[in-house]
């Protein structure tokens, strides 16, 4: 995998910021886009921009095929069986709301259980917090190993015939923890429950493959793997979402509308409701065939070992917490003692180096860590070891700085 060329193709890597040349360590926030994307996207809007299904005349064919098309790249990017099970969303919380709303909603009541974890992302706590007090429903938490990982045991333990759907994480966006998927699907359709996974962090690092996984719902984001912010999707069985109704109402979305009444479209145009996001969805498939390009696992190999680097690297440090299980994910979220996250990555900033730090919308995995934040290094196919020594020394710097001052 020849990263100095994969770095070549992301313009916004080649500048220097505050001074010195950019460190982009938050990809686990928003990835940056390769030429091939802006150019996909700044071709529609200068060739083709048209809206799409509705028009025969020849840009809207255009853009309705690069649409459609991009809805074929995804359901290869994932495995799925139909282009009938790839919605497309404004992102996973969408996604994940989405199956909230229209399935949980509807199939959830009193005496039922949802079980999820605590190391998820707000988008797939609340949704479900929200389902719960709707219908009656129960919230179970499957707890944590001390390293952050799950026990599948403690899985079998928390999930009961009383299931009705599971909620879980591919990749913490904190701790890294890759969680095993298709053993958690198997112990939940035992049960006669559904599973949803949150694959926000999962999709853009790790080959996904939904029909070996046997996931039920896998919702992820395109603007963590090298598209455009806005889109996203929502991946479910063809069997679920046939039974699911729509959240939104307008148009492209209906079959036929009457005075008092209306139906609706087939999949996957039923839950599409308005004017789709046409830019990003291309986007998006230009953004999966520079990754195919490269190769996924070629990406996951070079993120892993990246991982393993840093986490050597960073021990070399006095006074540094790591947080998460020896083996992870692209990403090391950290602290310094005696040196608030905010603070390490203010300093982190004046050195040229992008790094996230606050609470990662990730608060009840915070009090699980017993700290109220941390600072979070995430890399991703342009990172390189030398980005990483440039993390050590910045790091280095921080403890000086505060040392010094206090």
């Amino acid at each position: 995998m020849d990263v100095k060329a994969i770095r070549e193709q992301f313009p916004i890597l080649n500048q220097d910021v505050n001074g010195h040349p950019f460190v982009y360590l938050d990809s686990s926030a928003t990835s940056q886009k390769p030429i091939s994307v802006i150019e996909a996207v700044d071709n529609y809007y200068r060739s083709y921009n048209s809206n799409v299904h509705r028009g025969v005349h020849t840009l809207g064919t255009k853009a309705t095929e690069a649409y459609e098309g991009a809805r074929d790249k995804v359901r290869r990017f994932i495995d799925a069986e139909s282009t009938a099970e790839i919605i497309f969303t404004r992102g996973t919380t969408t996604s994940i709301n989405t199956v909230a709303y229209s399935y949980a909603r509807a199939n959830l009541q009193a005496g039922d259980e949802i079980v999820i974890t605590p190391m998820e992302h707000h988008s797939n706590i609340i949704p479900w917090q929200q389902a719960a007090k709707a219908t009656g429903a129960t919230l179970k938490y499957i707890p944590l190993q001390e390293d952050g990982t799950l026990s599948l045991e403690d899985v079998r333990q928390t999930v009961t015939d009383r299931t009705k759907l599971v909620a879980v994480t591919h990749v913490s966006n904190v701790l890294g923890t890759v969680n095993p998927i298709k053993d958690i699907a198997n112990i939940a359709h035992e049960h006669g429950a559904v599973i949803v996974v949150d694959g926000a962090q999962g999709a853009p690092h790790i080959k996904v493959d939904v029909t070996d996984l046997d996931c039920d719902f896998y919702a992820f984001s395109g603007h963590k793997m090298g598209a455009p912010t806005g889109i996203g999707v929502l991946y479910s069985k063809k069997k679920l979402l046939e039974q699911m109704e729509p959240v939104e109402f307008g148009g492209e979305m209906i079959d036929f509308v009457n005075l008092y009444d209306s139906t609706w479209k087939e999949l996957p145009w039923k839950f599409e409701g308005g004017t789709p996001i046409i830019a990003g969805a291309i986007g998006l498939g230009a953004a999966i065939d520079f990754l195919n390009e490269i190769g996924m696992d070629q990406i996951t190999a070079h993120e892993q070992q990246l991982a393993k680097y840093a986490m050597k690297q960073m021990r070399t440090i006095d006074g540094i917490s790591i947080f998460g299980p020896e083996e992870r994910a692209a990403l090391v979220t950290f602290n310094l003692d005696d040196v608030h996250p905010h603070d390490t990555a203010t300093v982190l900033d004046a050195e040229g180096i992008a790094v996230r730090a606050g609470h990662h919308c990730a608060q009840p995995l915070m009090r699980w860590l017993d700290v109220t934040a941390t600072a979070r290094a995430s890399f991703y196919l342009y990172n390189t070891e030398e980005d990483i020594d440039r993390l050590v020394d910045g790091l280095q710097k921080t403890k000086e700085y505060f040392g010094n001052v206090f």
